[in-house]
């Protein structure tokens, strides 16, 4: 019998194979690419990371349907997915692949970088899990690894080539912050994780521009239930940025938190504040230091402060009311899964800070 120089492959995500394709032209065919992202700079960042020797056709999801929509048109050969973004989610979208057996091999690319995050989205079928920042060493080697890319030794080193893989859209301040705030909460996150030994449900962070004044209307909105509240509040400086960092506890799961950090049973105001303190300490101290690694700054804390205790939300901020600076405001709320416990971190930056990062857009975006 004659043997054919060229044989079909059946698709097998386990085995980390792609779908159908001719051996033999792997390397020579363009390998279809879809990166599904609601960050613009995160898909920016994501395509950058692509090997720059990989000859690659990419296309754009801005949220899980849309790459749905792609998927099942057979346009793409892999997908490089996020977790956390609005209406469909990644894990949704791993489930509805692995449901309706789409041919697509899928490499999560999130910053919610908890242990049982990567789990869960393996156990869906996804071939492996890189966490934000994207190295782009990192991409290469696993791309090499499932047989998608075989650098060329006789071509030019990749650093040396052109980047053909430049997103065609622009980041926007509000992209910016909104894609650095979800790598530094995915770590804070982790860090609390760990400590509680919970998984922290994670959210799309939320960027507003404010009033001093309007921030108790602000608050009141972020807040999901009516009772009070209890805040910490800390301020932060560093390489011309300034702002304020407030943390929320809902009073009615204060209980719950100081059993989960097994500080005893004996209920006192003193055991309430240091649940504040402590909290307040992981979360900002995690989130902030995030935030300074990508901007590559530091970023100095001030004393944390109590800012209120068994209050309405909207009078733990009274103090910012008669004033009319503009801020920006990123807010996180923290779930815990299986606990009735919210906790809600808003980030403040002044409106100096603002004009110094505007200035700083076009560097801080590699779009200089």
């Amino acid at each position: 019998m004659l043997a054919l120089p060229w044989a079909l492959e059946a698709p097998d995500r386990q085995a980390g194979k792609a779908p159908f394709r001719l051996r033999g032209e792997r390397y020579s065919m363009k390998t279809r690419i879809l990166i599904c992202d609601d960050s613009a700079m995160a898909r920016k960042q994501m395509a950058r990371a692509l090997p720059r020797d990989w000859k690659t056709d990419i296309r754009y999801a801005e949220n899980g349907q849309e790459a749905l929509h792609f998927i099942r048109q057979g346009a793409a050969d892999l997908l490089l997915l996020d977790l956390n973004m609005p209406d469909m989610d990644g894990y949704q979208v791993l489930e509805t692949i692995r449901r309706e057996d789409l041919p697509v091999m899928t490499l999560v690319v999130s910053a919610d970088v908890q242990p049982e995050a990567r789990k869960r989205v393996t156990d869906l079928g996804a071939i492996d899990f890189v966490r934000k920042p994207v190295e782009r060493a990192l991409v290469a080697r696993l791309l090499e690894q499932f047989g998608l890319y075989q650098p060329d030794a006789s071509a030019p080193q990749p650093h040396n080539l052109p980047d053909n893989h430049t997103a065609p859209f622009s980041v926007g301040l509000s992209d910016f912050l909104q894609e650095i705030s979800n790598v530094a909460m995915g770590q804070a996150a982790d860090l609390l994780a760990r400590l509680l030994k919970v998984f922290v449900q994670l959210p799309v962070p939320k960027i507003t521009t404010v009033y001093r004044s309007e921030l108790s209307m602000l608050l009141s909105a972020a807040t999901e239930q009516q009772g009070t509240y209890s805040a910490v509040c800390q301020g932060f400086t560093g390489a011309g940025l300034a702002g304020e960092a407030l943390l929320l506890f809902s009073d009615s799961t204060i209980e719950d938190m100081v059993r989960l950090l097994d500080y005893g049973d004996v209920e006192s105001d003193a055991l309430d504040i240091e649940v504040l303190m402590d909290m307040s300490s992981i979360l900002f101290g995690a989130f902030l230091r995030g935030v300074g690694e990508q901007m590559d700054i530091h970023l100095g804390l001030g004393q944390p402060m109590v800012l209120g205790r068994h209050r309405r939300v909207d009078h733990l901020v009274e103090y910012h009311n008669q004033r009319q600076e503009k801020l920006m405001c990123v807010e996180i709320p923290y779930r815990l899964e299986g606990y009735e416990i919210e906790c809600d971190l808003l980030v403040f930056l002044t409106e100096e800070s603002i004009r110094q990062l505007e200035t700083r857009l076009p560097f801080l975006t590699g779009e200089d």
